[in-house]
């Protein structure tokens, strides 16, 4: 097996919390329970994404203090919250809550752009300023620096028998530090860094032009893209080689699963393959192919992966659409089999 220059240092998984629309309390419990045993397994993070107006978690916040009360070690984690959905100030004082409740456990992980469907939801979401709404980064920096223990107003004191603070409360310290920043640009990568934020891969890379690897000349090559930008992230990162990377892939390992099991999970990702052969969309996304077979295997084409070998930590996600007693086996076989066949060992 090829050498890595950085041993895994930290295994974490990702769950979108999928759950029927006729019960959703059934759906949130198999989450909470997920996360559970990923502390048990000795997981060192569990993360959950944001599904607005889906059958997903629409609230991970909420969900994530649910958990910071079932679980006392595991760090817990947003990838990502959208923010074109959010007050920065109101998010700020939620994530510090949470952060306080769970003993500083909380990574919250963001990204920008424009609301999916933004069309469609503006005047709900936005009734009277949908048209001056700004969606870039300055949204993240407003975050950053409430969260930090920036002002908000120029009044603090006692007022009658009420007393106020001109920045966000609670204050967690150290949350400051734990934001992370999901990318797929080069851009987004320096931005990041340049503000002290944590990166996040996931299995979307933007192609662009002229960019770094897999632009106009040649077919694009996903791992090699996705290496271009944590390397533009460390070069701008006060940390340097020290700054944080998450790389977030599909990873499925097979080695107690039953044949019905191998043969979905096999299903699920030929499905999604042909939309990994090309960019897709006017972003010009492009898609890691999930990646199935046993830990060895699995070990082997990540030690492969030039992006991988980038990281020394990682966040892989779990198909959006399995059942939890796949989630049981897939987590189970992460933490036993592949983690260790990756040099990690699991948190005590």
């Amino acid at each position: 097996m090829p050498p890595t220059s950085r041993p895994l240092r930290k295994l974490g998984f990702l769950t979108i919390g999928l759950f029927d629309a006729a019960d959703p309390g059934r759906g949130h419990e198999s989450t909470l329970r997920i996360i559970e045993l990923g502390e048990q397994l000795g997981f060192d993070s569990a993360w959950v994404r944001h599904r607005h107006l889906q059958y997903g978690i629409s609230s991970p916040v909420a969900v994530l203090a649910a958990a910071s009360q079932r679980t006392r070690r595991i760090q817990l984690g947003t990838a990502v919250t959208p923010l074109g959905w959010e007050n920065p100030l109101r998010l700020a004082e939620d994530l510090a809550t949470v952060d306080v409740l769970s003993g500083g456990r909380l990574n919250p992980g963001v990204s920008v752009g424009p609301p999916t469907h933004y069309d469609q939801v503006k005047g709900a979401l936005y009734p009277d300023t949908a048209d001056a709404e700004d969606f870039g980064y300055e949204r993240v920096r407003r975050l950053l620096d409430l969260v930090r223990g920036k002002p908000v107003t120029d009044f603090s004191g006692t007022e009658g028998f009420e007393v106020f603070s001109d920045v966000v409360q609670p204050h967690s310290p150290g949350l400051g530090r734990r934001m992370w920043y999901g990318g797929g640009s080069l851009r987004s990568a320096r931005w990041a860094a340049e503000h002290g934020m944590n990166f996040l891969t996931s299995s979307v890379v933007k192609v662009e032009d002229a960019e770094g690897p897999g632009g106009t000349d040649g077919p694009p090559d996903f791992a090699a893209i996705q290496a271009s930008l944590i390397r533009e992230f460390r070069a701008h990162h006060p940390d340097g080689e020290a700054a944080r990377v998450s790389h977030g892939l599909v990873v499925i390992p097979t080695d107690s699963a039953s044949p019905a099991q191998r043969a979905k999970y096999a299903e699920y990702a030929a499905r999604r393959l042909p939309r990994t052969a090309s960019p897709q969309g006017p972003a010009r996304h492009l898609f890691a192919p999930d990646l199935v077979g046993t830990s060895a295997e699995l070990a082997e084409r990540l030690y492969a992966h030039a992006a991988f070998r980038e990281a020394d930590e990682v966040a892989f996600a779990l198909p959006f659409t399995f059942e939890y007693e796949d989630y049981v086996q897939i987590l189970t076989d992460m933490a036993t089999k592949l983690g260790p066949a990756l040099g990690w060992r699991p948190a005590g």
